[in-house]
């Protein structure tokens, strides 16, 4: 133990003799990244990483687009050496040819990312890089270029293997509890005591995905209540003044609000495996439950109501349920996947459309994006594999019987 402590303090005394030294290099950024790139010994690569990452801390938006054009455009893939490579590899398709390809194939500022994520925190901080390139790069075909290489890079370095699942409890750390609250991104939490109703009831439960170069912040959680029966209120399953059951009395896990947490890993699913170990734990703790369902949000209807120039009311339950339905079934990307992103997701997943409920949802946010309407998407543990693979395959759109008669009776006062 004594070793290790030892250890930790040479590096923490280190790093705060590094702090002073950095302030004080006079070199351009752009000169900084060079060197990094031409740097062999593993100390210098450290150093200099260090000092580009805190340059790029004290950015403004500005110097960071700056940033991000330099490593796009300076440090590309060599076109050239890539079809020399592939002549070679075509003439003589060797192990050495092989490699001279793949590394042909890979621009540098790849591996000046992996410099970067050597220093100490770093991954944190190229998570929040992220986040800045996805909100300044917009629209920017050459900034979407070194978006690719970051989100490849960061998807290798976010792989479900190294993800530890937690649960969230009103036990956990306030610093853990304060980030739930800010992250929530589906039914938002208004105060201590709102988040108090959703963790410790006993028929309460919140599952969030860590990853250990980043403890102290979720990537994703997912809220779940424990019911008698599929509920299609989320003012009833979260009202102040209901009365929590015991949990071995459920038989349905309701999975009601599952929050992203972190902008910079916008593109890397987290929500199927989650999803899955959540289901898996939850039925071993509690054999009883029987029905895995969400109650989601349909976050596209509104607009794509307008946009097809389709009048509604939001008080009319009937005619809400019939839009609903057929904006689910019927409403498709030009690769055939559905408009809605939260049907994508759970379809894409393996689950089935198992019932609308209008007037779900009246918040001012589910009322404005969909009509006050939420929808339960079934995970079937005997038949969600095959209901993944058909969607994949076919992009087949699995969904109740009742919900394909609400579709057809929208379709059928249109043609009347």
């Amino acid at each position: 133990m004594s070793l290790f402590a030892d250890l930790l303090s040479t590096v923490f005394e280190r790093r705060a003799l590094i702090g002073p030294i950095l302030r004080r290099d006079p070199r351009s950024t752009e000169a900084l990244v060079r060197d990094l790139a031409a740097a062999t010994s593993e100390t210098a690569q450290l150093w200099l990483a260090t000092r580009i990452l805190q340059r790029f801390a004290e950015m403004d938006d500005a110097a960071k687009l700056g940033f991000f054009h330099h490593l796009a455009e300076a440090y590309t893939l060599d076109i050239p050496a890539l079809r020399a490579a592939l002549d070679g590899f075509e003439s003589d398709p060797s192990g050495r040819s092989y490699r001279a390809v793949t590394a042909a194939c890979e621009p540098p500022r790849m591996e000046l990312m992996r410099r970067f994520n050597a220093v100490p925190g770093a991954t944190e901080m190229l998570v929040r890089m992220r986040a800045d390139l996805l909100r300044l790069g917009a629209g920017d075909a050459t900034l979407q270029q070194l978006d690719v290489d970051m989100r490849h890079l960061l998807r290798s370095w976010f792989n479900r293997g190294f993800l530890v699942l937690r649960p969230i409890s009103w036990e956990s750390p306030a610093h853990i509890l304060e980030k739930i609250i800010a992250y929530e991104a589906v039914h938002a939490i208004h105060s201590w005591s709102d988040l108090r109703r959703r963790l410790q009831p006993t028929d309460r439960r919140c599952f969030a995905f860590f990853h250990p170069a980043m403890p102290d912040e979720p990537l994703i959680f997912v809220e779940v209540a424990l019911t008698k029966g599929i509920p299609g209120s989320i003012q009833r399953l979260l009202a102040e003044d209901r009365a929590p059951m015991p949990p071995e009395d459920a038989d349905t896990a309701v999975f009601y609000s599952i929050s992203n947490c972190q902008p910079g890993l916008a593109g890397i699913s987290f929500g199927n495996s989650l999803i899955k170990q959540v289901v898996g734990d939850i039925s071993a703790a509690l054999p009883g439950l029987k029905t895995f369902v969400t109650l989601s949000p349909i976050p596209g209807l509104m607009r794509w109501l307008a946009a097809q120039s389709i009048a509604c009311d939001a008080q009319d339950d009937r005619v809400m349920a019939m839009l609903a339905a057929h904006y689910l079934l019927h409403a498709k990307r030009p690769d055939g996947q559905p408009v809605d992103p939260v049907a994508r997701f759970h379809l894409g997943n393996g689950a089935r459309i198992q019932a609308v409920h209008p007037g779900a949802d009246l918040s001012e946010n589910g009322l404005r994006q969909s009509g006050g309407v939420m929808v339960n998407y079934l995970y079937d543990l005997s038949k969600f594999e095959k209901y993944h693979d058909a969607y994949a395959e076919t992009r087949e759109v699995k969904a109740a019987q009742p919900v394909r008669a609400q579709a057809a009776g929208f379709e059928k006062r249109i043609v009347a």
